[in-house]
């Protein structure tokens, strides 16, 4: 069973990494293979641009999961030999409202928001091991840019390997497309140690060390890399000019989960960011201004909503033999 969870958890965080989104929760089957939704809220202060400007970055998400099909068959595969697969299907869907400031004015006015699809499938079989697959991509865009947004697309294949019980890996390929091409490789771990905590990571997104506090309550030590990249419009007298604006960070948090009342995930997390920039381009795609911010207080509040078990999940977990 152990196994199971550990092979999920591992899943769960690549597709993670591929929509560029995080969670306060940690990680469980339930985001994988029943309906459920993540509200989650992010603040952070305004700090200083290296111009002299201050600069303030808020963030609202909401995060859906629907499985769509599960298939479980025997066959012939490769080489003409007998094998048994099992398939799992699902959508993942994002919505999310970004709020810039410059000198407290919201920048644009109305803030980004982002809207995004991704098609996961996890498939396992004797003769192919486990694998995950994933692809999607979505919008950003702004009031000022509503007939210009800003696409991007994704997909990534990635193979876990069992070393026992309490270790596996993952390793795969992610490409991004975000006005440029990028071709990141993943690498994933998990690692029990001992019955309560336990080390796991999807690179070069996340990390994590956990401990199970109570069967109700984790607390997880968490290193997060992530940002967003939009579009806007800059307005000057002869003309208005398309500008587009990349940030990065990583936040060193600690985050607490609490599941109550059988279908509700409360999280908490709280803590530092710290190699921030702040990039602007043009519509060339030319570096016009790099500011680098300094390390600024970070709080994250979130809740999950997962729904009744659905009778497509329940089949898949009864056949594998997966208990909640």
């Amino acid at each position: 069973m152990m196994l199971y969870k550990n092979a999920s958890i591992l899943f769960l965080a690549f597709v993670v990494g591929l929509c560029s989104k995080s969670v306060a929760q940690t990680p469980s089957l339930s985001q994988l293979f029943y309906p459920n939704i993540t509200l989650r809220a992010e603040f952070m202060p305004e700090t200083s641009l290296s111009n002299g400007q201050r600069f303030g970055f808020n963030r609202t998400t909401a995060v859906g999961v629907m499985p769509l099909s599960t298939e479980i068959q025997a066959g012939i595969g490769f080489g003409k030999k007998a094998d048994i697969q099992a398939k799992h299907s699902l959508l993942i869907a994002n919505l999310a409202q970004i709020n810039t400031t410059i000198d407290g004015k919201d920048q644009p006015d109305g803030g980004y928001k982002t809207l995004g699809v991704t098609y996961v499938q996890l498939k396992a079989s004797l003769r192919e091991k486990l694998w995950v697959y994933a692809v999607g991509g979505g919008i950003t865009q702004t009031n000022e840019t509503f007939l210009n947004p800003q696409p991007y697309f994704y997909g990534g294949a990635a193979r876990l390997r069992i070393l026992g019980l309490r270790t596996q890996i993952l390793y795969g390929t992610a490409i991004i497309y975000n006005q440029k091409f990028r071709i990141i490789p993943v690498f994933g771990f998990t690692k029990a140690l001992g019955d309560d905590w336990k080390v796991s990571g999807i690179l070069p997104f996340r990390a994590s060390l956990g401990y199970k506090a109570k069967p109700w309550l984790h607390l997880d030590f968490n290193s997060v890399y992530d940002g967003y990249s939009a579009g806007y419009q800059e307005y000057n007298v002869p003309e208005k000019m398309i500008r587009r604006q990349n940030y990065q960070q990583v936040r060193f948090t600690l985050s607490a989960n609490a599941h109550v009342l059988n279908v509700f995930n409360v999280g908490v997390e709280g803590g530092l960011t710290a190699f921030r920039k702040v990039k602007t381009f043009n519509s060339a795609n030319e570096n016009l201004s790099t500011s680098s911010l300094p390390v600024a207080p970070y709080l994250g509040l979130s809740i999950r909503y997962i729904t009744s078990k659905s009778k497509v999940s329940s089949k898949f977990l009864k056949s594998t033999g997966i208990d909640f």
